[in-house]
């Protein structure tokens, strides 16, 4: 019985990372600019791995494989928003402005 819930709970985070990062990818193709687009795929890919990643180690159970897959969930949740916080910061210091506003404001013009 136990096994079943732990089945059924690893496929739940699984899946769920999976629809995570689905969202990130259409996310990244529909947004305006590339600040929106950064955002949408960095938030939804980093919460997409954490989900995958705690699903897998619920399917690897109490083993060295889980330690390492904590391990890869550590440095993932530290190095992707970093890495989005650089890609940022050296599109704004190329000159690519954020244009804030202008994609809330296109669906109000007359």
């Amino acid at each position: 019985m136990m096994e079943l819930v732990l089945d059924l709970a690893s496929w739940v985070l699984l899946s769920a990372g999976g629809v995570f990062v689905l969202i990130g990818g259409i996310g990244a193709l529909r947004m305006p600019n590339l600040y929106t687009r950064m955002h949408a795929a960095s938030v939804t890919d980093t919460m997409g791995a954490a989900l995958v990643l705690t699903g897998v180690m619920l399917q690897a159970g109490l083993s060295l494989a889980t330690i390492k897959l904590a391990a890869i969930l550590l440095f993932l949740l530290i190095t992707s928003p970093t890495a989005s916080y650089a890609l940022a910061n050296a599109a704004l210091l190329a000159g690519i402005k954020p244009d804030a506003g202008h994609a809330a404001d296109e669906g109000t013009e007359s």
